[in-house]
């Protein structure tokens, strides 16, 4: 195996990384994001009071579809056999936001960045997604605005 990893080969070609020869380890990532909302969409989330239901709960279950997803999306990573996914949201009632955190674990041979990454970017496209029609109406954030708050 070459000293250097890369996703190219020697004529340029793209390739996915062969980590045939690397040892099994635990490996472990977190990513962590944030969404910001106006005032009625906080306490409406907060308090589970929205019109599509639970929006925490799918959130969390799209966070951890996605991780496993995470080679169908992203082209040269390695389909990985994850051993925990786990996405938790924290509230923050100061700047009405609410963050996202996916934890990915598993033995093997590449890291799992990628899949926390995905993970928290799909929890919380999703809360987006379920709580669409008040950020329409919100006068605080537009959806240009809320995209460019979106920190990872």
């Amino acid at each position: 195996m070459s000293e250097k990893l890369n996703h190219f080969d020697q004529h340029g070609n793209a390739v996915m990384v062969d980590v045939t020869d690397k040892n099994v380890t635990e490996r472990e990532a977190v990513a962590t994001g944030k969404i910001f909302v106006c005032d009625e969409t906080y306490e409406r989330i907060l308090t589970g009071n929205m019109a599509k239901g639970d929006v925490l709960a799918v959130a969390r279950v799209a966070g951890i579809m996605a991780t496993k997803k995470t080679s169908e999306l992203i082209p040269m990573c390695h389909p990985l056999m994850l051993t925990k996914a786990k996405v938790d949201f924290e509230f923050n009632e100061e700047e009405k936001s609410i963050s996202a955190t996916c934890l990915v674990k598993l033995s093997g041979k590449t890291g799992v960045e990628m899949e926390a990454l995905t993970g928290v970017n799909v929890a919380l496209l999703t809360i987006y997604e379920l709580a669409m029609e008040l950020f329409m109406i919100c006068e605080k954030l537009s959806i240009k605005e809320w995209l460019f708050q979106m920190y990872i």
